[in-house]
């Protein structure tokens, strides 16, 4: 029926993006008795359909300092993997048509600098500058914020997948979980249908 074990240290339900982000991660970490199950096949859940946008700017420094780590591991992924991830820091702009926005983008500015974060506060005649289109008659000013960017959240989620793999995680797709196996209010394991069958594996 299938060449997946028994047994596994973890067994990640899921493989979009952010199943494949933690398969990997484990692996970096050593963590390798790792087994994913896809339903169906990967990044066919809200992965494929996200709009990859990557900021840096968040409302905690906890947040923002994870956020930061994301783009930074954006910008390696791609060498680490082989797999191209269409990651490009372009920056974000963002607008205010009324002074009191502005006030609150400027705030926003001043908690980025705090965590070190590259900003700059920015006139309308400067926005028109960095995004040609934008009409900004009723703009007051704006925030720029350099070291944001956008991904492709499928060939991400693949490189990440790639990555996992090349350290000895087993990714399966068309694996449908059917059960999360408790003990003590504890997930131990899980059943999953493959090839029609069905199949157990655990821990989790």
């Amino acid at each position: 029926m299938t060449d997946l074990p028994a047994h596994a240290r973890v067994v990640i339900v899921g493989g979009g993006i952010v199943g494949c982000s933690v398969a990997y991660h484990l692996a970096l970490r050593g963590v390798t008795d790792v087994v994913l199950l896809e339903r169906s096949e990967l990044t066919s859940g809200t992965t494929w359909h996200a709009a990859g946008l990557v900021g840096q700017l968040r409302a905690t420094h906890n947040l923002t300092r994870l956020a930061q780590y994301t783009t930074e591991l954006f910008a390696t992924l791609e060498a680490d993997t082989g797999q191209a991830t269409g990651f490009q820091q372009r920056g974000s702009v963002s607008v205010a048509t009324t002074e009191a926005r502005f006030e609150e983008l400027k705030r926003g500015a001043s908690m980025a600098r705090v965590f070190g974060l590259a900003v700059n506060v920015i006139t309308a005649g400067e926005v028109k500058e960095m995004v040609p289109l934008a009409n900004v008659d009723d703009v007051v000013g704006g925030v720029h914020l350099p070291g944001d960017g956008v991904t492709n959240p499928v060939d991400t989620t693949r490189a990440f997948a790639k990555g996992a793999r090349a350290r000895g995680v087993i990714i399966r797709e068309h694996a449908r979980v059917e059960r999360i196996l408790t003990e003590h209010g504890r997930a131990v394991g899980v059943t999953y249908l493959l090839d029609g069958e069905v199949g157990a594996a655990g821990e989790v």
